[in-house]
């Protein structure tokens, strides 16, 4: 998450300094809050606009923590790129843009604005709705699922690096699982997830892989969280699923990155490689799923439907 220095912006009729900025749109919004782009503006009571808002996190003169909800996306865009340039950028949305001024914060933020009281909620008379708040993520569940699948497509290639491609196949040429001595898991480690707050613990470890197209080898009936996950993705390509539920981004060559969510489950894959599931009923497992013949298909479909960041 981008962070500036502080910045003045009005808000409710008071200068707020603003701490960092982050995209709420179809292709582009903070999983933490939701499965998909609905139910991430559902958090914050907004209607889902297909164009999207953009979200100024700050705090006002006496310290309190304000969301202000714009619609100028492509201005908090340019604020973003430049901070993670490390450029500055005097992000002063004008009112016109302002659709909500929110009290609280919907995401958890280590920092302050210098000169003002610590961040705190407003006064109960100053807003008519209750502050936001965010998303607990002290235990496993789905905040937690999606922190998770975050860290994994931030930092993959540390967690394909574990993944031995021989592990997926038997000698026969079908599926095994992935796991034995020296294989991924074996001694339960797992890239530092400190990326991402709590991701760390929702990626924990590899337990066993399967192939898009059959159960693991040692497995008898293959993982059934596994074999649900594919059904269901399998199922967004005849009945597309809520906006933001499938999004494509940018992957090294000519890649792509996937991310799916579902019900209890997140899918993470590079179109050219393997998928990662993780699911709300394995806390902190991170199941491999092998291309076989059938995946790589599966993806180039799904990025076709995929939304995709402007």
């Amino acid at each position: 998450m981008a962070e500036t220095d502080e910045t003045p912006v009005a808000a409710e009729d008071d200068a707020l300094f603003v701490l960092t900025a982050v995209l709420l749109t179809p292709a582009q919004f903070p999983s933490v809050l939701g499965d998909d782009y609905p139910e991430a503006c559902a958090a914050l009571d907004l209607a889902p606009h297909p164009d999207g808002y953009g979200l100024v996190l700050g705090q006002d003169g006496e310290g309190a923590r304000w969301t202000v909800v714009i619609d100028d996306v492509s201005l908090v865009a340019v604020a973003i790129a430049s901070w993670d340039c490390g450029m500055e950028y005097d992000l002063s949305p004008d009112d016109r843009s302002m659709v909500a001024a929110l009290p609280g914060w919907p995401l958890e933020l280590a920092v302050a604005a210098p000169g003002v009281p610590a961040p705190h909620d407003p006064a109960p008379e100053i807003s008519d709705r209750p502050p936001l708040r965010p998303p607990d993520t002290s235990a496993w569940g789905p905040a937690q699922r999606r922190l998770g699948a975050d860290e994994i497509a931030l930092q993959w290639a540390s967690w394909r690096e574990q993944i031995d491609d021989d592990a997926f196949l038997s000698p026969g040429g079908g599926s095994a699982d992935a796991e034995g001595p020296g294989g991924p898991g074996a001694d339960g480690d797992a890239p530092d997830g400190s990326g991402s707050p709590g991701a760390g613990e929702a990626a924990a470890e590899h337990r066993g892989s399967e192939s898009a197209d059959g159960p693991g080898a040692g497995g008898g009936t293959g993982h059934g969280g596994i074999r649900r996950v594919l059904a269901e993705v399998r199922a967004y390509l005849e009945t597309p699923p809520p906006l933001g539920r499938i999004r494509s981004s940018f992957a090294p060559g000519d890649a792509r990155t996937l991310r799916a969510d579902g019900p209890g489950w997140s899918m993470v894959a590079r179109t050219d490689d393997i998928a990662f599931v993780l699911l709300d009923e394995e806390p902190g497992e991170v199941l491999p799923v092998g291309r076989g013949p059938e995946l790589p298909g599966l993806l180039a479909a799904l990025d076709k439907i995929a939304v995709r960041p402007l």
